[in-house]
């Protein structure tokens, strides 16, 4: 390997929350490779970024080699999901297996890809990022269903790589100001109006709250913090 700085590989790291956690996991003293579709927006991201269609998994797996022979990856942060709403009878079936690649299989592929980098050094962090729908939410049949297997997979991951070093956990975001908030929630109707109204903590959340959360999983010092799932949702999932 190439480099001695601790190297963490974010998912869908170039916009938005995957923006927001990168950023905040370069502050927190690593090197940040942001996998995505999109070219970064923040000019520190850029040098290191790389453009992968999680879609194809044989180009995906061959970033994810190269990544893994050149660089001490100790956090993966599977962040990368797409939504794609619908009301159960609008459901359509060639959905699904496109949410399930994109959010639960890259998870895994980018897993068995960096997991023998991070059994080298003795230590890894896994952090899946969620959601609170997999408590239950309208028009969420099928992204709903890739966060739970999500949540339920890194349960499984938590059991069997503690022995290595290695911790798995779900950061599961509640309302959060992004991109694809605003486009599946229109600001200006009364369902938003509510929705953020009825936020406990009086606001929405911002992809900030969910990178301090990621954060806090991906620090040498939560190595008895496994297999767990924190709801950064201003309370919402309280009531």
């Amino acid at each position: 390997m190439s480099n001695s700085q601790p190297c963490a590989i974010i998912t869908g790291g170039a916009r938005n929350i995957g923006q927001a956690i990168s950023l905040r996991l370069q502050q927190d003293g690593f090197r940040v490779i942001a996998l995505d579709i999109e070219e970064p927006e923040a000019d520190s991201l850029k040098a290191d970024a790389r453009k992968v269609d999680f879609g194809d998994l044989p180009a995906t797996e061959a970033v994810l080699s190269e990544i893994a022979a050149q660089f001490p990856v100790r956090v993966l942060v599977n962040n990368v999901g797409i939504v794609a709403p619908a009301y159960f009878d609008e459901v359509r079936i060639e959905d699904f297996d496109r949410l399930m690649h994109l959010n639960v299989r890259t998870a895994l592929v980018c897993a068995k890809k960096l997991v023998p980098v991070m059994r080298q050094q003795g230590s890894g962090r896994i952090i899946m990022n969620t959601s609170r729908v997999t408590l239950g939410k309208e028009a969420r049949t099928i992204y709903s269903a890739t966060k739970g297997a999500l949540q339920s997979m890194a349960r499984t991951w938590a059991l069997e790589l503690g022995k290595d070093g290695i911790t798995v956990n779900c950061v599961a975001p509640g309302p959060i100001a992004t991109t694809a908030f605003w486009q599946n929630n229109a600001p200006d109707t009364d369902y938003t109006r509510e929705l953020i109204a009825k936020i406990p903590v009086g606001r929405i959340g911002t992809p900030e709250d969910v990178a301090n959360a990621v954060s806090f999983f991906a620090d040498e010092k939560a190595g008895f913090i496994t297999g767990q799932t924190v709801f950064v949702c201003g309370g919402v999932t309280v009531g």
